[in-house]
């Protein structure tokens, strides 16, 4: 039988994370069984403690320690929770990865170490102000990540 193709998944504790998860899952994974065509690899970026703390100011070298403890507690629920997503779905081909670092870099490195067909980001939905200051994720996956990406983002609700 011929390998499966890989598509990775990222994760993080956004709703958006999720959704896109489940959407993913529910179109590409459960209508297939176990006869599936991708191998899926969710992967969350833990952020480095100095590129959220800053290292300017007296005391940044006291913080740093409970700042990575909290990024690690957080980075273990992420995992956590997508593993249960998958197994209440029956998908147990999947492997959660954490790595440090900034996501976009993260992601991206993450394609051509598993040389991954596809990679799945949810849409945050900011607006243009808001991406620009903030920066995407799913625009800098899209023009440098070396594999198709697929942006998945939350239908909008009518009030």
């Amino acid at each position: 039988m011929a390998e499966k193709q890989v598509m990775i998944l990222a994760a993080d504790e956004s709703e958006h994370s999720a959704y896109a998860l489940q959407w993913t899952v529910e179109h590409f994974f459960a209508p297939f069984g176990s006869n599936t065509p991708f191998k899926l690899v969710i992967v969350h970026a833990k952020p480095i403690p100095s590129s959220v703390v800053g290292l300017a100011g007296p005391g940044a070298a006291e913080v740093l320690p409970i700042v990575d403890a909290d990024l690690k507690k957080q980075a273990s629920r992420v995992s956590e929770k997508a593993r249960e997503f998958c197994a209440s779905k029956s998908i147990n081909d999947v492997v959660v990865e954490v790595i440090e670092g900034d996501a976009r870099n993260v992601l991206c490195e993450a394609v051509e170490r598993h040389h991954a067909s596809v990679l799945v980001v949810g849409s945050h939905g900011y607006g243009a102000i808001k991406r620009a200051v903030l920066g995407s994720v799913s625009d800098y996956c899209a023009h440098h990540a070396h594999c198709s990406v697929m942006i998945v983002k939350r239908p909008k609700t009518k009030h």
